[in-house]
């Protein structure tokens, strides 16, 4: 793994981790989602390794606040559109003329807002998310309530009282020793407003989890998507990455 940074003109540095640099082929670019990076939701989970063994050049790339990327609590440093042109304006400083795009959870809908701005994005690849994205415009907010998860991100006291959801990311977020003013500033910042998904008009798979709470009805958002379809994989929010099916049918459909 090389890894390397891009700074932004707001101050910002992007950490991002390339594999097979020497190979050539279409790159394929993989965003996180939140509170993970993209070891954590890319190589530890075996996706990276998959890619790598079908010949595949790939670059992770750690979204602001995340990862080994620059942290901030300032939530005007955050927003997945501000994350997407991150991604774009990396692809230019790479030389990249064309990619595919995998996104998961709040990286899938970064991933959806590049698509719908960079024709370089040749075909995408999102998961972790349903018709909220068709409805809301991001993750689905009507089962993570921003406004609690940015309480509990920020204290330091009992959890016991915050939903299920909301303390689970908490936790993560302790696990990984993320910092939590930066996820508490996204998700402050989190994208809720019309997204115009007639502009993603690639070859899209949408791949969800059968008992991801955060990815309900993604028909839905398959079926809002010009050229979409969905697979679906065993496991929750967290689980359905690990799915012994997530990883082949990402290679498959971006091998066709």
């Amino acid at each position: 793994m090389n890894t390397r940074e891009l700074s932004r003109p707001d101050g910002m540095t992007i950490a991002f981790h390339e594999w097979n640099a020497d190979v050539v082929s279409v790159p394929v670019v993989l965003q996180h989602g939140y509170v993970a990076s993209t070891e954590t939701n890319w190589l530890a989970t075996g996706v990276v390794d998959a890619l790598v063994a079908a010949g595949r050049r790939v670059i992770g790339v750690d979204a602001r606040g995340h990862g080994r990327s620059g942290t901030s609590g300032d939530s005007a440093l955050f927003g997945e559109p501000t994350m997407a042109r991150d991604i774009c304006d990396l692809m230019d400083e790479m030389g990249v003329e064309e990619y595919h795009l995998v996104g998961y959870s709040m990286g899938a809908v970064i991933a959806v807002l590049t698509a719908a701005q960079d024709p370089r994005v040749s075909r995408l690849v999102i998961g972790g998310v349903g018709s909220a994205v068709a409805e809301l415009g991001g993750v689905d907010t009507r089962v993570l309530d921003a406004d609690l998860l940015v309480e509990a991100l920020l204290t330091d006291g009992d959890l016991s009282s915050y939903p299920v959801g909301v303390r689970g990311f908490r936790q993560f977020a302790d696990l990984l020793g993320s910092d939590r003013a930066s996820l508490a500033a996204q998700a402050r910042a989190v994208h809720s407003g019309p997204t115009d998904l007639s502009r993603v008009t690639v070859p899209t798979l949408l791949i969800a989890g059968r008992d991801d709470e955060l990815a309900t009805n993604p028909q839905v958002l398959a079926d809002a998507l010009p050229d979409g379809r969905l697979r679906l994989v065993d496991g929750d929010h967290l689980a359905a990455v690990m799915a012994p099916d997530f990883a082949p049918a990402i290679i498959e459909f971006l091998a066709d």
